[in-house]
Formats: structure tokens, sequence, C-alpha cells
């Protein structure tokens, strides 16, 4: 699963990786972001403009009574998409990126459990698969835009850390991905697979992630076990 993850990158870094206009607004830096919190993510519209925006993590369906639905759905299994009324529209018409520079996992070990922050070797940022939802609480308020990212069964090292782990599309995807006018979900269920262990790497970290109120960039400073 995806429980926690930050987002530091440099916004030059951003902004060319994920194909977005230079005067897009800079992302504050977070090192501990948690269920129910705005994080950032990329859409494309009807024209294929890519658009970065700030969506509520926990996907409320549009049909949904209460909010309180999302911070049950603050992931999605790959597996199950097209089964799931939840998930399978947004599959089909509201995919996008979920911005990020490294996740935590917790391991259990026999001293407790230890998290481990899991980033691409090359520490640039990438992208979650994600799917966004709006929803309306009242007719007299503006609609809240909500999002799920999409998990996978974990395989390699990985899989010592947890039985789940996000999808990352890859960079070459990202507009395949993204893309409104891609309805079929068949198109882009090739993405829907777990990262290689050539893909991430993890390293121990301090306990002090386990605390959301925790913020700052010695989270992800590795430690020696």
């Amino acid at each position: 699963m995806c429980g926690r993850f930050a987002y530091y990158s440099a916004h030059e870094a951003m902004a060319q990786l994920f194909g977005l206009s230079p005067d897009t607004s800079e992302i504050a830096a977070r090192w501990n972001i948690a269920p129910t919190q705005f994080v950032p993510v990329v859409r494309a519209d009807s024209t294929g403009l890519r658009r970065l925006a700030m969506l509520y993590w926990g996907l409320i369906p549009h049909w949904a009574k209460e909010k309180s639905i999302g911070a049950r759905m603050i992931n999605a299994r790959a597996e199950t998409l097209t089964e799931k009324p939840s998930f399978r529209t947004a599959l089909r018409r509201r995919r996008c990126l979920v911005l990020a520079s490294g996740y935590y996992e917790w391991q259990a070990l026999a001293g407790g459990k230890q998290p481990w922050f899991i980033h691409p070797p090359d520490n640039l940022p990438f992208g979650f698969a994600g799917l966004w939802e709006s929803w309306i609480e009242a007719p007299d308020q503006p609609p809240l835009e909500s999002c799920a990212i999409v998990t996978a069964e974990a395989s390699g090292k990985i899989a010592e850390l947890h039985h789940r782990v996000p999808v990352i599309i890859p960079r070459a995807d990202y507009g395949r991905w993204i893309d409104p006018a891609v309805q079929d979900h068949t198109a882009v269920a090739d993405l829907l697979r777990a990262p290689t262990d050539a893909a991430l790497t993890a390293v121990p970290v301090s306990k002090r992630v386990n605390n959301a109120r925790n913020e700052g960039p010695d989270l992800v400073e590795p430690l020696a076990l």
C-alpha cells in the first residue's frame, strides 16, 4: 500500500519531467504527506494541456453521501479497478499522476516496526498512478476533487517490506496514462504493474516519520540499523 509519502523535488525538474509550463506554481516541500491532506497531481485537460492541481488524498466517489469515505479510499488495487464502482469510471476518464519524491513503508521487526524510505536511485521526482473524482456535498458548495493511488502486488526486494507497492508510471508513458481521450481501460492496463527492483531503492529512516505532524528533510536521511 502507500500510506505516507514525500514530495520535495526542485520546481524546475518537476516542470520539465511532467511537461508543465515553467510558470506553473511551485509546490511547497513536504516530507510527511498523510491521507486526507492535499497532494500535488498532474492531469491533462480536454485539449491535452497538462495542469498541476492539489487534490484531497482519499477518493470520494461522486455518489458518496459523506466525505469520510475518502479516508478508506487512499489506495485502489490495480487488480480490481474494473470491478469496483468507486474506481472503474475514474479508470476510464479521470486518471492522474500523483507527484512524489519517494514513499514510506514499515517493516515488522522484533523490536517494532521500522520505517523505510523508498525512492528512485536517480532521486528525480516521479508519478504514482492516480485516479481522481469530483464530489459535491451540497448544491451551494464548490466540488471537492479527490484522488487515490493505485497499488499492485509487490515483488522482489520491496516485497520483503510490504506485499503491496504503489504503481509508478514510466516517464515515457505519462502522456498515455493521463490522456482523457484514452477511455478504453485495456489501453493502459500494461502500466498497472509493480516497479522492478532496479526502479527503486530503500533505506531505513527515523521513526519520527511515524508521527504525521513531524516534518523536515531529516525524515528521509538514511539510518544505520
